[in-house]
């Protein structure tokens, strides 16, 4: 690891950056060219403090993980991220393999999408980026899996109508069949499989039944606990390879879901919830 030249790219890459450029508002009275240091840790999911050591050549030897959320708060190129790998002496990301580097411009048109839930997601239900309505739509989910979400975490199926669980979960088993058959030499999302099979008799019960099938635009019904029963339209749109996909949601305008659409737009992250 090569500390002083990888706190010199770290701080060249975040002062090339403006705020509007990953969809942060600027302020007033701005000094800092490019991003502040505690910008950078929030878009990457880190503490102030961890970053800072790092740009002052003290900080403990970065994740993979850590590398990987750097290079997509940093809006760094596939060139730029294994780049950055090297000098912290980590091998980069191998192709032909899933990959949680999201490129930049897939990054800005999230970034754009200031009135509409976006994100995207690996072929395999990686959540790798959300724009701050997916945040208030679903919750942060980034980092995490949603399929795995679904068959193993307590209330992971809230959002949705209880009538519509089968047809969901049926829709993520044949989905990482898919992927898992199409990439056989890819260690993720074989693990998934594995680890679902061993922790779920649904998702076994369903994998056994070797449905395959592929996301496709469709509406969605989600059960916002502010906002209410939604009706959202959405489109899937896929990067080069299929190995990301860009999800939006949005409403047609005079519906009222497109109203419950706008209200959650401005109620953004808030918590309107009774108190207990």
């Amino acid at each position: 690891m090569d500390r002083s030249e990888l706190a010199d790219y770290l701080r060249r890459a975040r002062t090339r950056l403006t705020p509007r450029d990953v969809g942060l508002s600027a302020g007033p009275r701005r000094r800092t060219p490019g991003l502040r240091r505690e910008e950078v840790a929030q878009l990457a999911g880190m503490s102030t403090d961890y970053y800072t050591r790092l740009e002052q050549r003290r900080g403990s030897h970065p994740s993979r993980q850590m590398l990987t959320a750097l290079a997509r708060a940093l809006r760094l190129t596939d060139v730029e991220r294994d780049h950055l790998f090297h000098l912290a002496g980590e091998e980069p990301p191998r192709p032909g393999g899933s990959s949680e580097h999201v490129r930049p411009g897939l990054l800005l048109i999230l970034d754009r999408l200031h009135d509409l839930p976006a994100s995207v997601l690996s072929d395999w239900g990686e959540v790798l980026a959300q724009n701050a309505m997916s945040v208030a739509l679903t919750g942060d989910h980034t980092g995490t899996n949603i399929i795995r979400h679904w068959f193993t975490v307590p209330g992971g199926r809230d959002l949705a109508p209880p009538e519509n669980h089968g047809q969901h979960g049926r829709a993520h088993v044949a989905s990482l069949r898919a992927v898992t058959a199409a990439r056989p030499d890819d260690p993720g999302p074989a693990a998934l499989v594995a680890e679902l099979r061993a922790e779920s008799e649904e998702f076994e019960e369903l994998w056994t039944a070797h449905d395959v099938v592929v996301r496709r635009p469709s509406p969605k019904r989600f059960l916002h606990p502010v906002v209410g029963v939604l009706d959202l339209d959405c489109e899937v749109l896929l990067s080069d390879g299929h190995s990301q996909q860009l999800v939006v949601h949005s409403a047609r305008p005079g519906t009222q879901t497109y109203e419950g659409l706008e209200l959650l737009r401005v109620v953004g992250l808030q918590d309107l919830s009774p108190s207990p």
